[in-house]
This record gives structure tokens, C-alpha cells and sequence, in this order.
């Protein structure tokens, strides 16, 4: 059994090998760690010296394939949305390799 099966109907974070972040209800997963997300929203980080504010981009129903895949976490849906995710700023994730 895939540990992602906790995380069904929950909201979760997903940190792709590229270094992006996209949040979003986890409707389905496979055993290849292929993930499909509802109402995902790609979180864009701007660092401290960028001027522009950080950005949620929407992207509705998202397939992320499990080969991009680095991290999926549960998320406490109170404190995110208390998060003005706008207003955060922060070092880019490097991309990782395989």
C-alpha cells in the first residue's frame, strides 16, 4: 500500500525536481508516483531583492508525473491560509539531479 493513499481528498504540497511548488487536493496517485491534483495553484516565490510580489498561479485539474516528483507533504489547511503568500519572499530551490 503507497503511503500516498493517506493524503486522498487532502490538501498536499508537491516539490518537483525542477523546484516548483504546487499545491492542491490529491485525487489520484499511481504506484510510479504519478500524481493528479484538483484545484492546484503553482506557488511562485519571489526572492527578498525581487520588487514584484509573489504569485499563486492557478492550474485547476494537474497531472504532475512521478518522475518529477521530489516531495509530497500533508498540509495544515489553517495555517496556509493564514499565509498572505503574496506577501513571502525566499531563496529559489535549486533543481535536483538524478
Amino acid at each position: 500500500m503507497s503511503a500516498l493513499n493517506a493524503y486522498i481528498d487532502k490538501k498536499v504540497c508537491v516539490i518537483t525536481i525542477e523546484g516548483r511548488t504546487i499545491v492542491g487536493t490529491l485525487v489520484a496517485h499511481d504506484h510510479n508516483t504519478n500524481i493528479v491534483l484538483k484545484g492546484a495553484v503553482e506557488r511562485v516565490i519571489r526572492t527578498p531583492d525581487d520588487p514584484e510580489p509573489s504569485v499563486e498561479v492557478p492550474l485547476g485539474l494537474y497531472m504532475i508525473r512521478g518522475d518529477t516528483v521530489c516531495v509530497v507533504g500533508h498540509v495544515d489547511e489553517p495555517l496556509d491560509a493564514s499565509i498572505d503568500w503574496t506577501k513571502v519572499k525566499g531563496a529559489v530551490i535549486g533543481t535536483t539531479k538524478h
